[in-house]
């Protein structure tokens, strides 16, 4: 009886008008009910529909996802503003009438679909599952797809035809697109057409051994590779970079890695760690740094669970292990790459072809190798779209680019791929480690070479919580009208302001126009502010998350070398930007948990 019952009460949510006092959640409601055919999260649903959740209902139903720094981001689950087989069903849908507009031989070019380890297969959300169902609607209209038959990094997957993730205006006009598409088309719901299509095409093979012919572009001391005593631990954290750092390993002439056993193989729940991010630094490095000391290893590689980011730690004489921050890597990065250039370089080769970037809210430190070697250097926003679009522009122009970062670990050596790349980062460490130790000098020892030749950049980077979009308006607008209406703050406490740069609005005082250079972004705050002791920082809010993020960074001249003067000013101007700027008392902000 009870089982009857319950499947009475589905079939009358199914049908019956929904009133909840919204109109607009009664329509989500029927909409998603009638539309979504997994079962599980159309049970989330009925089941907060059944119990009067209609504030988690509005919450989940009534908006959708947007693209932030790094294309539609969310959490898995239920709802319209999450990732589950319905609303990427519903983007790919947009994404198809968006290309068929953008291109007249969309159906001869094709499209690739990646994943990677996250959700488990048999659960009712995984990434692959997910892929199947985006091919489906793609096979279903007779478009050719070119569907990994396994997970692969992310740098394997082009995003658009250029090679680089989606920027503006395309991520609006795809947004729009979607917005048209909402319902199911026919077919869209049958993922066994990627086992019956002959449209289907599986790239693994090619690009993987396409990706490891490239490498050899930026390997410069394979020899050296092969007879090296140095020993290397890596992590995937659970993800997919194993067989592909393996791989890489074995193009530059290395002996492969020693992987961490517990986190070779992917695992969706990612068990052995509370956070699978290898920038939260030491504590979720624990295995990785154990291993290495039992297996007498000096470098520990980590890559994130996509492949495209890279954590790196060294062990110190006294013991101690240094970790890196994505800026200290850059800096390693940036010598290295120029290095290996200027040694490689044919006769006629003009270092003023050459470029390299960074995103703004980036260290500073290849800008001081670029003055002083004579190259260029650009910034970009936030995101790799940018890095990826520019670079792409570059090399269009017959321009030659040899590196780009974000601070967040996010590395590109070469241009064989255009977005950040863990695995090809991986390996050129390694060569640098190991080159390195043919001279007796590590790592740490190579950095502060670095920032005693271009000058020392100190910096530091974190974010506090903010869940009111009108607080975190009201913060911006303030530092917008400081002392008076359209007037900037000259300064925050003590320290004297040189230049305000406002992305949000295009201002920046630093140029003869007081426009930016970079382009403007109004659906995010940032406002950068240059200070007379050198000091830069960036306020900026999470394209994702209801974050505030500071970045902060000391960049001094070669002269000024006490580290420690250094960073006791860049902590007393980031006490004043906090107390000054973001007064987080009276915003009730809430600072970053370490």
């Amino acid at each position: 009886m009870a089982e009857n019952a319950e499947g009475d009460l589905n079939s009358n949510l199914l049908h019956t008008p929904y009133h909840t006092g919204d109109p607009q959640l009664d329509t989500a409601i029927g909409q998603w009910l009638r539309w979504d055919k997994n079962p599980k999260t159309k049970e989330q649903i009925e089941n907060l529909l059944r119990n009067g959740m209609n504030k988690e209902l509005r919450d989940r139903l009534c908006c959708r996802m947007t693209f932030g720094t790094a294309g539609l981001r969310s959490a898995m689950g239920a709802g319209f503003c999450y990732i589950n087989d319905l609303t990427v069903i519903q983007s790919t849908q947009g994404m198809y009438k968006y290309l068929e507009r953008c291109f007249s031989d969309f159906k001869r070019r094709g499209f690739v679909v990646g994943y990677d380890t996250r959700g488990q297969v048999t659960s009712s959300c995984s990434s692959q599952r997910l892929a199947k169902l985006t091919a489906a609607v793609l096979l279903a209209k007779d478009v050719p797809v070119y569907l990994f038959s396994r997970y692969v990094p992310t740098p394997f997957v082009v995003y658009w035809e250029n090679g680089a993730q989606i920027t503006s205006p395309h991520d609006k006009e795809i947004l729009k697109c979607i917005e048209e598409c909402v319902e199911p088309w026919n077919g869209s719901w049958n993922d066994n057409l990627v086992d019956t299509s002959p449209l289907t095409r599986d790239p693994l093979q090619d690009i993987c051994r396409r990706y490891m012919e490239d490498l050899k572009k930026i390997c410069f001391y394979r020899e050296l590779n092969s007879k090296t005593t140095l020993k290397f631990v890596h992590t995937s954290f659970h993800g997919v970079g194993h067989d592909y750092v393996q791989l890489a390993f074995q193009v530059f002439g290395f002996k492969p890695p020693i992987p961490v056993p517990e986190q070779k193989d992917p695992d969706p729940d990612f068990s052995t760690v509370k956070c699978p991010n290898p920038e939260e630094g030491e504590s979720v490095l624990e295995l990785s740094l154990r291993l290495a000391e039992k297996e007498n290893a000096r470098i520990v590689l980590a890559t994130d669970p996509d492949a495209d980011r890279l954590a790196v730690a060294e062990l110190q004489e006294n013991g101690d292990w240094k970790v890196f921050t994505g800026n200290e890597l850059a800096a390693l990065f940036g010598w290295w790459m120029f290095d290996c250039w200027k040694k490689n370089k044919s006769t006629n080769a003009d270092v003023k072809n050459i470029y390299m970037l960074a995103t703004t809210v980036s260290s500073k430190i290849l800008k001081a190798i670029a003055l002083k070697e004579g190259f260029h250097f650009e910034e970009t926003l936030p995101g790799f779209k940018w890095i990826g679009s520019r670079i792409k522009d570059l090399l269009e122009n017959g321009k030659e680019v040899l590196f780009a970062f974000e601070e967040s670990i996010g590395f590109l050596c070469g241009t064989s791929v255009l977005d950040k790349d863990g695995v090809s980062a991986a390996v050129v460490i390694a060569e640098m480690a190991s080159y390195l130790e043919t001279m007796n000098i590590t790592l740490k020892q190579q950095l502060i070479k670095v920032y005693e030749k271009y000058g020392y950049h100190i910096s530091k980077t974190s974010y506090f919580l903010c869940y009111e979009p009108t607080t975190i308006k009201s913060i911006f607008e303030r530092l917008r009208n400081f002392d008076s209406p359209k007037e900037y703050p000259k300064f925050c406490g003590t320290f004297a302001i040189l230049h305000v740069r406002d992305i949000t609005t295009g201002y920046d005082s630093s140029q003869p126009n007081k426009k930016s250079v970079l382009p403007v972004s109004k659906n995010s705050q940032m406002i950068t502010f240059t200070f007379q002791n050198g000091c830069v920082a960036t306020l900026r809010t999470s394209g994702t998350e209801p974050k505030i993020k500071y970045y902060a960074e000391m960049c001094a001249s070669p002269d000024r070398n006490d580290t420690a003067l250094l960073e006791e000013e860049l902590k007393k101007l980031i006490e004043a930007l906090i107390e000054h700027f973001l007064e987080p008392s009276r915003n009730g902000l809430t600072w970053r948990c370490v």
